[in-house]
């Protein structure tokens, strides 16, 4: 293992503040190859992370943490700070089953002063939390760290509105290097792009201040020309009419410059607002030249940079999605894609290379995107929404009253479905079947594999009534892609394996876990295909037909499909024993996808275990 001068002296802040300021510039610089070699053994969020390396060092170094509070949004720039805080020697365990999170978690560590896998909830937090220490009679400082991407969000406008008018004791750090995971997109990121002004601003304006402190008349009508002029030159006029004291903008990788400008501010009361310039990837030139790509890595060699592997027999099915879209525009015109700024990760990046016109990035906006569909559904426009499941949670509320109280044919392609691995709770699709169940005038629908995707696909497109296909990060089975732009019918399920006594009703992609149980069990296996509407008049040929009923969704067991199937039977009078599997009731952790499938008794062994403990009458 390598050693380092300064790191390998360092497992805590207090640590990091017994170093002489002239020696974070070394110590950044071991930070730097620490990251690339850890990140690229376990793989994680790379880029971000280089990004912020001189900020999350000056912090440590000026402010008292823990007791100061630093929210970190999203935390795909929260690498260093584990290391800084006791983490250091886990990193080689980073996003692995059992080993420490990608993102931050308030039980990991007593300096994770809030957790997030979502954009832009940092100000709203550390205002919570200034208030908080207000109210207690506490001077302790809350300060939140936030991209120029996540500040595309309502959620950061509407912490900022607050912030202001509470007049809190708040640091905001907009962390700027012009992108969030994709470039970003929308007026506000135009706005902050004009550093250049900025910097050019702030020097005559401390200059001329310096001249006119003698003449107190003159410079009262100099700031009142300012408050005019400072709009077309800054992007801090922005931020200060939010009631926030604007400083910067300032090199985000000059350590110097960080540490003493968080000095004086910390010396500070009332809303202050530091703009720092970054550059995703700093200091290795391959992430440098291509941040998108760098930005969530698997693992590599550092001195070779990410390779293209081999191309995969299956598809995966954000790769079948991507397919399906661009088949749609060969043959159809009246429709739009839109994406809140997941272009790469929904698959979208050759159709908006192909379509510009049709393509629609809103940025980190998942409630303006929702009803930015919904509002060009109402005139006739097909909207093709692209979204992670945890991402629609953001947007449930448009989801309801915008599209579905409306009736309009907004089709939701739903991507992340289900168990997502070493991302872990934040980004698990647990719970969409649970929350769209729910709604009236949705349909639902689960591909057991890639070709049974692309004709679902084709189905909430052509169906006039809002759709969802929600499908997991997995890599398929290698079902070849043989559907045409035909639609199924709505809630028709298939038998695809006959048995007897017992019936396993499979939702999703699972299904190939399901068969391999029903070949232990003599199972009938049914393809549910849809969770809304339900295949009635099959499930009553089942019910007559076999005396024990099990269901089997990625899911939460909750509210999910299986609760539909227990729904329909109760009325239905259908008088049958139903065991639902799916996902416990609890928030899965980080790691690789089948240890926690495993984990979940979702694989074949697992399945049929958990039919033998639920009837012990059954003979094999």
């Amino acid at each position: 293992m390598q050693q380092y001068l300064l790191l390998d002296k360092i497992e805590w802040p207090s640590d990091l503040r017994k170093l002489k300021k002239e020696q974070l510039y070394n110590l950044s610089n071991e930070l730097r190859d620490f990251l690339i070699a850890t990140v690229s053994e376990t793989g994680g969020h790379l880029a971000s992370n280089l990004g912020s390396i001189e900020l999350s060092i000056a912090l440590h170094y000026v402010y008292d943490t823990p007791n100061d509070l630093i929210v970190w949004d999203v935390g795909h720039q929260s690498y260093t700070h584990k290391i800084l805080t006791g983490r250091k020697k886990s990193m080689h365990s980073l996003r692995q089953y059992g080993g420490l999170a990608g993102f931050l978690k308030r039980d990991e560590s007593e300096f994770d002063a809030f957790g997030a896998g979502h954009s832009s909830t940092s100000i709203s937090a550390a205002l919570g939390m200034a208030m908080a220490n207000k109210l207690k009679g506490k001077n302790n400082k809350a300060v939140a760290v936030i991209g120029d991407g996540a500040m595309t969000a309502g959620l950061a406008f509407e912490g900022l509105n607050n912030a202001g008018w509470l007049d809190s004791d708040i640091l905001v750090i907009l962390n700027d290097n012009k992108m969030s995971i994709s470039e970003n997109v929308g007026a506000m990121s135009k706005y902050l792009s004009s550093v250049l002004a900025g910097r050019l601003y702030n020097s005559v304006k401390d200059t001329a201040n310096k001249a006119l402190s003698l003449m107190p008349t003159m410079q009262k009508i100099v700031h009142k020309v300012e408050e005019h002029v400072k709009g077309m030159v800054t992007p801090g006029t922005f931020f200060e009419e939010l009631g926030f004291n604007y400083i910067g903008p300032i090199d985000g990788h000059d350590i110097n410059v960080l540490v003493d400008t968080l000095v004086k501010i910390k010396k500070l009361s009332g809303p202050q607002f530091l703009h720092i310039i970054t550059k995703k990837g700093q200091g290795y030139k391959l992430a440098e030249n291509s941040p998108i790509d760098y930005h969530g890595v698997t693992k590599f060699n550092p001195k070779e940079g990410m390779k293209k592997g081999a191309a995969a027999k299956a598809l995966t099915y954000t790769q079948v999605f991507s397919k399906w879209l661009l088949d749609v525009a060969k043959l159809e015109t009246n429709f739009v894609a839109i994406t809140p700024a997941m272009r790469e990760g929904s698959g979208m990046v050759e159709f908006a290379k192909q379509y510009p016109n049709k393509f629609f990035d809103v940025g980190i906006a998942e409630q303006h995107a929702i009803t930015f569909a919904a509002g060009i559904a109402t005139q006739g426009i097909k909207a093709i929404v692209a979204i992670y499941s945890t991402f629609l949670q953001r947007g449930y509320d448009q989801l309801i009253h915008d599209v579905a109280l409306q009736n309009l044919p907004v089709m939701f392609a739903i991507d992340r479905a289900g168990i997502v691995g070493a991302d872990g709770p934040t980004h698990i699709g647990s719970f969409d079947l649970s929350f769209l169940r729910c709604i009236p005038n949705m349909i639902i629908m689960t591909p057991s594999n890639e070709n049974e995707c692309y004709q679902m696909l084709w189905t909430a497109y052509k169906l006039q009534a809002p759709c969802a296909v929600r499908y997991p990060r997995t890599m398929g089975n290698g079902t070849p892609i043989t559907a045409t732009e035909g639609i199924l019918p709505p809630g028709k399920a298939e038998i695809v394996r006959h048995g007897q006594q017992i019936a396993i009703l499979a939702f999703g992609t699972l299904i190939d876990n399901v068969i391999g149980a029903a070949n232990k069990l003599n199972a009938t296996v049914c393809n549910m295909r849809f969770v809304k509407p339900l295949d009635q008049e099959l499930l009553q040929q089942i019910a007559a037909t076999h005396e024990y009923i099990v269901t089997v969704e990625e899911n939460v067991i909750s509210g999910g499909a299986g609760s539909a199937v227990n729904e329909l039977f109760n009325q239905l009078n259908l008088n049958r024993s139903i065991l639902n599997l799916g996902i416990a009731d609890e928030f899965l952790q980080h790691g690789d996808q089948q240890s926690l499938i495993r984990e979940q008794g979702l694989d074949v062994e697992g399945i049929v275990k958990a039919i033998y403990n639920h009837w012990e009458q059954i003979k094999i």
